[in-house]
C-alpha cells in the first residue's frame, strides 16, 4: 500500500535565504543526496547505495535536510510488516534570495565539486565573458537566462550535465578615457 502526502505540496521554486538551509547544502554528502533525489524520491537504503554510504550516515543527513525545509516524505510504503519512507525535494528549483548570507558563490562552489573532466567525444564548454551593461539590458539577459534554464531537457536515461547560468557583477578595473 502507498500513502500519497499532498499536505505540503511540490513548490516550483524555493527561494533560499536562511544560514541553515546554506548549512545544510554546504555538506558535500548532502547536496548530492538533494541532486540525486531530484531524479526520482527515495527510500535511506537506496540513497546509501547510490551514494555508497551507510543507513545510519544517510539518515542523518535527510534529518538535516528536512529541518532545513529542502526535503520531504513524498510518501510511504508497507513492506514486510513494516514501512518504507521516499524522500524528495520540497522544490525542482532552488533560487538565492536577494538578500541571503551567500551569493552566487555558493553555486559556483557546488558546481566546482560535481564537475568531472569530459571523456572523449563528449560534449563540454565553459564561458567565461566580460560585458559591461546597462542594468535594464542586466535585468532582460538575466530573464533569458532563466528562460534558456527552463528549456534545458532532462532526459531520464541520458547521461547527467550540470548546466550552470550566472550573470554576476564582476570585480574589473576600468581604464581611464584616452
Amino acid at each position: 500500500m502507498t500513502t500519497i502526502l499532498d499536505s505540503w505540496p511540490m513548490r516550483d521554486e524555493q527561494v533560499l535565504s536562511e544560514t541553515s538551509q546554506f548549512k545544510a547544502l554546504g555538506h558535500p554528502l548532502r547536496h548530492r543526496m538533494l541532486v540525486a533525489l531530484r531524479q526520482r524520491p527515495a527510500t535511506f537504503a537506496q540513497l546509501a547505495a547510490a551514494l555508497g554510504a551507510t543507513k545510519g550516515t544517510i539518515g542523518y543527513h535527510v534529518k538535516i535536510l528536512e529541518q532545513a525545509g529542502l526535503l520531504r516524505v513524498a510518501y510511504v510504503r508497507r513492506v514486510r510488516g513494516g514501512t518504507e519512507q521516499y524522500y524528495e525535494p520540497t522544490s525542482p528549483r532552488l533560487r538565492i534570495a536577494g538578500d541571503a548570507p551567500v551569493g552566487g558563490e555558493f553555486l559556483v562552489k557546488a558546481a566546482l565539486n560535481e564537475m568531472l573532466p569530459p571523456e572523449e567525444g563528449e560534449p563540454e564548454t565553459t564561458v567565461l565573458r566580460h560585458v559591461r551593461l546597462t542594468t535594464a539590458q542586466a535585468s532582460a539577459l538575466v530573464a533569458r537566462l532563466e528562460e534558456l534554464g527552463d528549456e534545458v531537457p532532462d532526459h531520464p536515461a541520458g547521461r547527467p550535465y550540470g548546466v550552470l547560468l550566472s550573470l554576476y557583477r564582476a570585480d574589473i578595473p576600468a581604464l581611464p578615457a584616452d
